[in-house]
């Protein structure tokens, strides 16, 4: 079953998304005063009244990034990435849903592409292999146990070796060659030339993630 209810990026859920309340969640690394339970939950002062610094602290800065995400502040992939780093130190219920929705709209505003382009701007990265990547992300079952839309398709064009046959039709367009139609030579060199520089921006963007955006024990 598709993990899209249309096929349109932005309608994009994340059926992986535990639900509030699963127990589900990960764990925080803050200061040592920070891990003892008694010293996080409530720091006491002479007099009548004790507050929660750093809760309060934590709690207002996932608001602010939440914010970031429902407005589309941020819409790079270093920034969002930044944030999704952030939020799956506290608990994944928390954070995916809206990250869910900020990838979606990073692939569905062309941000995507137009990073992928900025990395190949000798031979900007083909948009038919972007394509064909998100179709495939959609029709793959496993894609389910991803919030994560742009790691997906990154990951699909990896995975399924996508480049090289993309790349080898785009070398064969006449437009690539001031409107004359290549020989089998040119289209071979020209070929290994955009698999090449393709394939080095794909890596480079896959790079942000040490471990697979996925709903595991890690997350």
């Amino acid at each position: 079953m598709s993990y899209y209810s249309t096929s349109s990026a932005s309608d994009y859920t994340c059926d992986s998304c535990p639900p509030s309340g699963s127990g589900t969640s990960g764990s925080i690394v803050y200061p040592a005063s920070m891990n003892n339970p008694h010293m996080m939950s409530q720091v006491s002062f002479p007099g009548s009244f004790s507050y929660r610094p750093y809760v309060s602290a934590l709690q207002v800065d996932k608001e602010q990034l939440l914010h970031t995400l429902r407005t589309h502040k941020v819409n790079t992939l270093t920034e969002l990435r930044r944030i999704e780093k952030v939020f799956s130190t506290i608990d994944v219920r928390e954070y995916c849903q809206p990250m869910t929705a900020a990838w979606n709209h990073y692939v569905s505003s062309n941000s995507l592409l137009s990073e992928l382009r900025g990395l190949t701007a000798s031979y900007p990265f083909s948009n038919e292999c972007l394509d064909d990547a998100k179709w495939r992300v959609m029709d793959d079952p496993q894609s389910q146990l991803s919030w994560n839309y742009c790691w997906l398709v990154l990951n699909k064009i990896r995975k399924d070796n996508l480049i090289p046959s993309h790349a080898h039709t785009t070398a064969m367009k006449p437009q690539m060659w001031g409107g004359r139609v290549p020989d089998a030579q040119s289209v071979a060199q020209l070929t290994a030339v955009l698999t090449q520089e393709w394939t080095r921006a794909v890596d480079q963007m896959l790079r942000h993630w040490s471990i697979p955006p996925i709903i595991t024990a890690q997350y």
